[in-house]
């Protein structure tokens, strides 16, 4: 692999470290296309962000790919998040909380969980929602 020239000051194995997150992220979103209580938005965002700061070409690859790019574009544009998606987003997360809250008998991971659930649903709120629908029927 060439040496990024993006981001030559960079060490080796950080730019790794981020490619194998991104790619992960990526592998984590197309899954979570097919499978409902996985989110895909947030992968392919945190893949989007690792790339960016790894390697151009797969941030370009990513931002503009036909079937994965629309998920996140209103977002990286700063145009918002679509309403379904932030629906989507907030009804799978609060279940899935309270279930691993009902399975973890810590106090303290409970508090962290229910704390990050907070701050994740302010932080999706607070987003502007992008008015168009997500994919456009053919």
């Amino acid at each position: 692999m060439a040496p990024d020239t993006a981001h030559p000051n960079r060490p080796r194995l950080l730019r790794y470290v981020l490619l194998s997150i991104g790619w992960l992220s990526v592998a984590l979103g197309v899954i979570g296309i097919f499978l409902p209580v996985l989110p895909t938005t947030p992968f392919l965002l945190l893949a989007a962000a690792c790339f960016a700061r790894s390697s151009p070409r797969f941030y370009h690859w990513l931002t503009s790919h036909p079937r994965l790019g629309p998920w996140i574009a209103g977002y990286l544009r700063g145009q918002g998040i679509p309403l379904k998606g932030k629906v989507y987003a907030i009804g799978l997360m609060w279940p899935s909380i309270g279930l691993s809250c009902y399975l973890v008998p810590l106090p303290w991971a409970r508090g962290l969980m229910l704390t990050t659930a907070v701050l994740v649903t302010i932080y999706i709120l607070r987003q502007k929602t992008l008015r168009q629908p997500l994919h456009k029927q053919s």
